[in-house]
């Protein structure tokens, strides 16, 4: 029914809805055909959609599709691919993984993988390290860079609360028992033995009677101490006088975590294959014979590939 006391837009010939705004009008425009349409069909398959698919809470849907199903689906069958080369890497002693170069090329893909996930937040993600957190890049290892050490270190880590394996060593805080003469002539003797000082005969004795059942006579370390090297100029906490003598003063205590029973044990290996492989890895031990088990899961871990 025409309204015939609505007012036309004489320029346009369209009606006016009768909103007035300073002025401006609004027009009555009809939609398009075309458009109310497609609206229509918008709705149509909306409708269809949520009867389809699990559109609506605890509802499966008529297909029974869902993207968080396709996507379980999907890790489950790439955690099923890669249960033959994990369990593989496993059962071959962690010595004997260098002898099976496609092996060692996985687990030091996988390594890389977990490392950036687990251990950049430390370590930095180029396993450089920073104050306080080693660089695992050089050949500066307190207590030993082969793979089979590293791992060990991963497994148990190093003061770490809740590991009773854990790597250990104490310095003591010598502000305690020396004078602040007494570790400032030590400092010298550091500094000296590092080729950053001239010697320091105070500070020679002062360390024969304090350092060298850890350090060495020659300060070279101990790695059954923990002791670190301190003529190779690689410094954990820096190596000017006031960084020296807030170690030698206070100690330094750094820990790190445990990943045994955090992490599946094939992924620890795999870490410390990565970690080997990064420049500073030193000769593995000699492998024990591999068992006839382990040969198996060799030969199916190549046969999936790297």
């Amino acid at each position: 029914m025409t309204d015939h006391n609505k007012r036309i837009d004489e320029a346009t010939g369209t009606g006016l809805v009768g909103h007035e705004w300073d002025g401006i009008e609004e027009l009555d425009t009809p939609l398009p055909r075309w458009w109310v349409y497609i609206f229509a069909a918008t709705l149509v398959f909306a409708a269809g959609y949520v009867v389809a698919y699990p559109a609506l809470p605890d509802t499966d849907g008529l297909t029974g599709w869902s993207s968080r199903g396709q996507l379980d689906q999907t890790l489950k069958a790439e955690t099923s691919a890669r249960a033959p080369r994990l369990d593989a890497i496993a059962s071959t002693p962690i010595e004997a993984l260098a002898a099976n170069p496609q092996l060692m090329r996985s687990a030091i893909e996988g390594g890389r993988a977990a490392f950036k996930v687990n251990c950049v937040q430390c370590h930095g993600a180029g396993a450089a390290g920073s104050k306080g957190y080693p660089n695992l890049n050089d050949d500066d290892w307190l207590w030993g860079g082969d793979i089979a050490a590293i791992e060990y270190t991963l497994q148990h880590g190093i003061r770490s609360p809740g590991s009773g394996e854990a790597r250990f060593s104490q310095m003591p805080a010598f502000a305690d028992i020396l004078s602040k003469a007494q570790i400032a002539q030590l400092v010298s003797h550091v500094q000296a033995i590092s080729g950053q000082g001239k010697p320091s005969a105070a500070g020679a004795a002062l360390f024969t009677e304090n350092c060298v059942s850890c350090h060495g006579d020659a300060g070279k370390g101990m790695r059954e101490q923990g002791a670190p090297n301190l003529t190779d100029g690689i410094w954990l906490y820096g190596c000017d006088r006031a960084a020296l003598t807030q170690t030698i003063s206070k100690a330094r205590y750094g820990v790190m975590p445990h990943w045994e029973g955090r992490l599946p044990r094939v992924t620890i290996r795999m870490l410390a294959a990565y970690v080997h492989s990064l420049g500073g890895g030193e000769a593995n031990p000699v492998a024990e014979p591999v068992t006839a088990a382990a040969e198996a899961a060799t030969e199916v871990g190549a046969d999936v590939g790297a």
